[in-house]
């Protein structure tokens, strides 16, 4: 199969959540099948300089943009012989410190840059010489593309068009801007109606990828189930129910090459699930690391997080506040709201032999709290998919999760199945819930044949990129049946 992705995001190139990890990792597993992949993302600044082997193509696009016109060049980096990444530049758009914001605060022109991709990549699915048989876009930033191809396909004269697929990564974030930014589409007026891209008399791009797209994946079963709901379908549960028999919930996969115990280069203690003694080393390593009194018996908690609401940072700092008095450390590496920065900041000052906090993130300090903690606290409100629950399996840290989304979908409670159970889930979002969660978890830590137990169930389970490619060319051959 031919594939070209979207994304205004991709690890290595650029960062700013898990969509850049997934996409990345998608292109390359998809390849590794064998099949011919591209992947178009913008240019953003450094690029070029950090990535030597970045070269410009010979193809200009010059494209309307509402009443003007924006000219880009394509460049591309050939990754493997079945993966080239194509690099949208237009440095007025692109080359910026942020990728959506500066200071907090988002780039004002974000319609008409993410437009202007979007009409980019609908470009290259037209015109590459290898001619793309789908184009799979990701979240709102590319979400205007599935609605370009099928304008072209039905108004000039685009035959042999690509099927187009939709991964909705957030519905919270939808490119919801004012009806004035429609003009930049340069689409026909008819576009901008309830059954089309108007949303409350906005343009909003998810949307418009949901309603155009063949098909619609999320990043876990339970998130696809979810956002047909009121509670978590952000006011696009009923066009998202309207479309329920094209949705596809796929669970994310991690990429064993990065998150692995042995040959990895941020952790000094390597471990697996055969020989775990490396894994009391790296705990008393990490202790150490971040101030703590270093003793193997004291049960470590830890968080590796956003500092935002979605993440349930408000009702951990309750639980905390509650369970600090037993004997137990807990670890945080994040950044985020000012707000909970400063409370965190607070709990080490008044916890110091028992909280370390770093704020900010820490690639290699994540791996070594992954592979040092004995339980790893993901209290979210919601979580499309999360990979920290994933990750923690792998290094033998049990994961405390709420029953959301992805974290439902990849934690096994003992409740469901205690033979195979790898956490511990709690369902009712709240301070005093998850502080029960948390005394679970210490009576777990004092029975060490069970604690062992779920370390290794962990250990084993396959969270795969191979499992979840397998499941991706599934919804693509579907689709191409169902549309054909």
């Amino acid at each position: 199969m031919k594939i070209l992705l979207a994304s205004s995001e991709v690890h290595p190139f650029s960062k700013t959540g898990g969509l850049a990890d997934m996409v990345g990792a998608l292109a390359k597993t998809l390849a590794g099948f064998g099949h011919r992949v591209g992947l178009v993302t913008p240019l953003y600044s450094g690029l070029r300089e950090k990535f030597h082997k970045i070269k410009k193509l010979n193809w200009d696009i010059n494209l309307p943009l509402g009443p003007g016109q924006v000219a880009a060049e394509v460049w591309t980096l050939s990754v493997s012989a079945r993966l080239t990444i194509y690099f949208i530049r237009q440095p007025d758009f692109f080359e910026r410190p942020g990728l959506y914001q500066e200071a907090g605060r988002d780039y004002p022109d974000n319609a008409a840059r993410f437009v202007f991709f979007s009409k980019c990549v609908a470009q290259l699915a037209r015109y590459l010489p290898w001619k793309p048989e789908l184009v799979h876009v990701h979240d709102w930033q590319a979400a205007l593309v599935p609605l370009f191809v099928r304008h072209q396909s039905l108004s000039d004269g685009w035959h042999r068009v690509p099927h187009t697929c939709l991964t909705i990564h957030n519905l919270a974030y939808q490119g919801n801007f004012p009806a004035s930014a429609f003009e930049l589409t340069n689409l026909p007026a008819g576009y901008f109606n309830p059954k089309g891209v108007e949303f409350f008399n906005h343009l909003n791009c998810l949307k418009a990828g949901i309603v155009f797209s063949d098909i619609i994946t999320t990043v876990s079963p339970r998130y696809a189930r979810e956002i047909m709901t009121g509670q978590f379908g952000c006011g696009l549960e009923g066009i998202l129910q309207q479309r329920r028999e094209s949705v596809f919930g796929i669970l994310n996969g991690v990429d064993y090459s990065e998150w692995r115990t042995t040959r990895n280069s941020f952790l000094r203690h390597p471990f697996s699930a055969k020989r775990i003694s490396g894994k009391l080393s790296g705990k008393l390593a990490l202790q150490k690391e971040m101030g703590l009194p270093v003793n193997a018996k004291i049960p470590l908690f830890a968080t590796v997080s956003r500092l935002a609401d979605q993440k349930g940072v408000d009702i951990l700092l309750g639980a905390l506040e509650e369970m600090l008095g037993n004997e137990m450390q807990f670890i945080l590496l994040g950044n985020g709201s000012p707000f909970f920065e400063n409370a965190y900041r607070d709990l080490a000052r008044r916890y110091p032999d028992k909280v370390g906090v770093r704020i900010g993130f820490d690639q290699g300090l994540s791996h070594r709290i992954e592979a040092g903690s004995d339980f790893f606290l993901m209290p979210s409100l919601y979580e499309p998919c999360g990979l920290n629950q994933m990750y923690s399996q792998r290094y033998g840290t049990i994961p405390v999760v709420r029953t959301t989304g992805g974290l439902d979908d990849s934690v096994v409670d003992d409740s469901e199945d205690p033979a195979k159970a790898t956490g511990i889930k709690f369902a009712e979002y709240s301070a005093p819930a998850l502080a029960r969660a948390i005394r679970r978890a210490l009576n777990l830590f004092q029975d060490p044949p069970r604690f062992r137990a779920y370390r290794i169930n962990g250990m084993k389970a396959d969270f795969s990129w191979r499992r979840t490619g397998e499941h991706y060319l599934r919804a693509y051959e579907q689709a191409q049946a169902q549309l054909t």
